[in-house]
Parts: structure tokens; sequence; C-alpha cells
């Protein structure tokens, strides 16, 4: 990549090659152009070049007169607690999410405490665009140090669970937040809930010890630890902590798309209500939604657009099937944390094993894999598949989602990657990989 991933969603690109401290800069002040007077709060996640970014950012910042309020290192969803605490009219996360350490980039989040919608993102990005973009000179504003920035993160957290059954249960719990910011809150929280914690990667210092996106290839040195530590359950973060992957007690992977499940499934049980999750969310969800009696609606995927949905529809939970659950009682954005404490919560409820309370999900096999196709084909591509596969519903909802009664199967460019993402969903991995090999070749014919 020459330049920066640059969307309405934010910014992500290589340090130091596709992505410099000026796109960065000229990036927030046309974030900062675009809202009310008001300070501004600035965060990153752990990862060591954003150190002297979140600097040139706040610089930026404060010389076209905006207060910033420095958050430092913290959890994605804890600045968008942040945000609302400090009564702030908006916050930029410096953070490249999943993507290796030599990425960075921004993620923006409203006065709401949610990411922008898409709305509010275009017009950032036209200002960014703009060449008359650069602001007027003003005097430059002050910068102040934001302190114990999890505690009302944690008030919130505590608040959705039966604190004191999760104390009595005494769980042993093994916290993997792989050198980014989870291990912040993550101690703080498992402390409060009388868990005796195994830390591994709790230094936020973005060297990371695996692979940053929490998935089953990149947690292979992580799984035996969990019964080797007789730890209850394995919770396994991304950088920026607003995905969780989780591992049973006895070192199997069941991965990010039964945390949503998990948590959807207990929430439920206690909240009836409506729930909305994205296109790309395994069907167990709806299958779960179903025996609670509760409405799903699926939108497209990005956690802007679940919010979004979730709001239309008076949610009383949400979230994407990326490990990433969504519990308005604690804040409008995806939180690794709200799943470990519902998680948790589920054990001390049922009396079972994570193992056992995982058997009880309907799952089916997804596979996901990356397509050989240029952006510029991909809508010749979705009439030639819809073509190939005329059994199938078809929904335009997001790229193409196709759907069987029995099995379904997405394609769609990626928000955040120059890349064209299949995923598809089955009884059985041979099915679904069936069907994205199918998708495979009929990309590989028409790049021909």
């Amino acid at each position: 990549m020459d330049e920066p991933i640059i969307s309405v969603s934010g910014m992500r690109g290589i340090v130091g090659q596709s992505l410099s401290v000026d796109h960065l800069q000229r990036y927030s002040r046309a974030f900062a152009s675009s809202l009310p007077a008001g300070p501004i709060v600035l965060a990153r996640d752990g990862r060591a070049n954003g150190v002297s970014l979140a600097g040139e950012i706040a610089t930026a910042l404060q010389a076209i007169g905006r207060d910033v309020l420095l958050a430092d290192i913290a959890a994605t969803p804890t600045v968008g607690v942040q945000v609302r605490a400090q009564q702030a009219v908006g916050a930029i996360q410096l953070t490249a999410s999943h993507n290796p350490p030599e990425y960075n980039g921004l993620k923006l989040i409203s006065a709401a405490g949610r990411l922008l919608t898409a709305a509010a993102g275009q017009q950032v990005l036209d200002i960014y665009k703009s060449a008359s973009s650069a602001p007027a000179a003003r005097e430059p504003a002050g910068s102040r140090q934001l302190a114990h920035i999890e505690a009302a993160h944690l008030e919130l957290l505590l608040a959705t669970v039966n604190v004191e059954r999760i104390r009595a249960a005494g769980f042993t719990v093994l916290l993997d937040s792989n050198h980014g910011a989870g291990s912040l809150l993550g101690l703080q929280l498992l402390e409060a809930l009388g868990c005796e914690c195994l830390a591994i990667g709790e230094t936020a210092d973005g060297q990371f010890a695996h692979p940053a996106e929490p998935t089953a290839e990149n947690l292979e040195s992580v799984l035996e630890r969990v019964p080797g530590a007789s730890a209850d359950v394995g919770f396994c973060q991304d950088p920026d902590a607003d995905r969780l992957a989780i591992i049973d007690q006895r070192g199997v992977y069941l991965g990010e798309e039964l945390t949503l499940a998990l948590c959807l499934d207990h929430v439920l049980s206690q909240r009836p209500g409506n729930v909305v999750v994205n296109c790309a969310t395994s069907s167990s969800c709806q299958q779960i939604a179903e025996r609670h009696a509760a409405s799903l609606t699926r939108t497209a995927v990005g956690e802007a657009n679940v919010v979004e949905g979730m709001l239309a529809h008076d949610a009383v939970f949400g979230g994407e099937g990326n490990g990433g659950p969504i519990d308005p009682r604690v804040g409008w954005m995806r939180d690794s944390f709200v799943g470990i404490a519902q998680v948790l919560d589920a054990m001390a409820a049922s009396g079972l094993s994570i193992s056992e309370l995982a058997g009880r999900i309907p799952v089916g096999a997804i596979v996901k894999q990356v397509l050989p196709l240029p952006a510029d084909l991909l809508a010749d591509f979705f009439d030639l598949i819809e073509q190939h596969f005329p059994a199938a519903t078809p929904s335009r909802l997001d790229g193409l989602r196709l759907d069987w009664p029995d099995r379904w199967l997405l394609v769609r460019g990626s928000n955040t990657e120059p890349i064209v993402r299949c995923i598809a969903e089955a009884e059985s991995a041979e099915l679904a990989s069936d069907l994205c090999q199918q998708a495979h070749q009929l990309a590989a014919g028409l790049s021909d």
C-alpha cells in the first residue's frame, strides 16, 4: 500500500510507509473541524509506535485551539465510556486493532461514545480530502492527563452482573491481552469479580507474543496454558480490547463467534428484547433469539452499522460475530469486557463449565477465506455468483449474501484491508469450504 486505507470508519496503514504523521494530523484536524466546541479525548492502544504518534496528534489538535484530554493507553470501549464521563465532544483512539505491530490508525468516536455514523464519517472524509481543509490558526490550547480512566467503565460492567454470585464461584481465569490495552481494565474486572487470574501479555507495550487477531491458529501457544493452570476459562483479547475469543477449561478454542452467542443466550434468559447482529455473524445467534422468542435484525458489517440498528430497534443486546458484544447498559461499542463479565455470570448462574455452556449453543462450521479479486470486479462477481447459485436467497445489504435453509455464503470487500472476504457457514467445515471454493473458482475465472 502506498496510501493508508481511509474510509468513513477511520484510517489505517503501515507506519512510515502508507501511514505518515501528516496523514494522522490532517485526519485528526478534519475530525475536530466537524465537531462543536469542546475538548477531545485522545488515547492509544499499547503499540510502541503509538507513543510519538499520539504526541503529534495532540500537537495538531492543540494548534487549532482544541483542548486535549490525554487518556494514554486505554481499551477502545473504555475510551467510549470516557467520552461521556468527561462530557467531551469526541475522541480519537490511535489503534490498528488486530493488524500487525507495524500498523496503526485512527478510530473516531462521537460524543455519544460510539463510532461515527456513516454520514458523520463521510463529513470528516470530505473535509480531509478538501484542498481547503487546513483550519485557520488559533491560539494553541492545552491538555490535561486523565487519571483512573477505567473506573467508570468498571462500574458500568459490574452493574450488569451478579457480582456476589460470581465471587462465590471462585473462578480461575487465564487472561491473554497479548501486550495490548486489555489488561488495564481486564485485571481490575477479574479482581472485582473475585477471580484468581493468570495474566499473560499483560504489559501494554505492543510487543505481541503471537499474531494480534485472536483466531485459533494465532492462539495455539495459549491453548495448553488454560488446562495447565487449572483455569476454568481462558479469555483472549485483541490489542484494543474490543474483541474477545474464549478457550474452554480443556484448552479447546471456542472462538470469537461463540463469544456473542454465549452472551446473547445469557442476556436473553434474563432480559427479553430485540437483538441486532451483522450479516457475517453465525446463525447460532438467530437460533438463540428464536429460543428466547426474541426478534433478531441483521445489518451491514461494521460496528457503527450494528449500533445504528440497535438504536433503531431498541435492542437489549447486539454485536458482531468477530468476538464483539455490545451491551447498551455499558456503552455503544464492541466490548471484550462485556464478554468476560457475561460469560462468567452465565457460568456462575448455571453451575456449568464453559464447555458445557458452549455445548448448549447450536453451532455450525464457519470458514473464512480471502478471494483473489480486484475491487473493481466486485459488482460483476456478485452477479456471476448469484447466477451460479440460483436456489439461494440473495441479499445485497453488504456485498452479496446467499442463504439456504441450512447454510449461507457472504462475499464482500473488507472495510479495513484491501481484500475481498468470503465467509460461509454450514453444518460441516467441508460444506462451508466447498461454498468458498466455488466462489474462489468463479473469482479466479473472472480475473483471468
